[in-house]
């Protein structure tokens, strides 16, 4: 089982993300961090296998954080996901010590994937990453289909919340809000709530509030 920790300023990204891990059979999330200090203090703690990396960490550079880290843990493999899609960032990437790279609204199949095969010594680029970088998302007859309540539960899924929460937030009953999630996850052709939100994004259902 790999061992991950997220390091991400974006709090309902590594939420997401947390979840989706917690999800799968081979991957265990250890811990997040939201700032260079607390990954490198957590990194030696936890010694992870794999550190997801976002490039931006507020004021601080996550490719200098990665430098760190790998300095103080050059066990981890760190894989950066990012908004930048320049093929230049991907080489600063791999001086700074990375060992795979990808956007960071890519599909949920995708990072776990890159997360599976990413190794230290070597520099894995995701597939997405030789796709149009101008493209905009388009919308598809599922996403054309979402409810107004869908939609209200699928924009407080983008914002790290459970279904449990949800519920609360907009005064329906928890299995009413389940039903709903269902629905989202069959029309977008989904079956995680990650990759419901990571699809909504691509879609421009719901747009990216933090690019790193």
């Amino acid at each position: 089982m790999k061992r991950v920790m997220i390091v991400d300023d974006h709090q309902a990204f590594a939420q997401l993300l947390e979840m989706a891990l917690d999800s799968e059979p081979d991957f265990d999330c250890v811990g997040t961090a939201a700032n260079g200090a607390v990954a490198l203090k957590l990194a030696l703690q936890l010694r992870p296998d794999v550190v997801v990396m976002d490039i931006a960490l507020g004021s601080e550079n996550g490719l200098e954080v990665t430098r760190q880290l790998r300095e103080a843990v050059p066990d981890s493999t760190v894989v950066i996901v990012s908004a930048h899609r320049e093929a230049d960032w991907v080489v600063r990437a791999g001086q700074a010590g990375a060992s795979a790279y990808m956007p960071k609204y890519g599909s949920l199949e995708e990072m776990l994937s890159v997360l599976r095969k990413a190794r230290p010594g070597s520099m894995l680029v995701s597939a997405s990453m030789f796709g149009p970088a101008t493209a905009k998302p388009t919308a598809e007859p599922q996403a054309d289909s979402l409810t107004f309540r869908e939609t209200e539960v699928l924009t407080l899924m983008g914002q790290g919340l459970v279904p449990g929460e949800i519920a609360r937030k907009l005064g329906i009953k928890v299995s009413t809000c389940r039903g709903h999630v269902k629905s989202i996850h069959l029309k977008l052709g989904v079956r995680s709530q990650v990759a419901a939100v990571l699809k909504a994004q691509q879609l421009g259902i719901l747009g990216p509030d933090h690019e790193g």
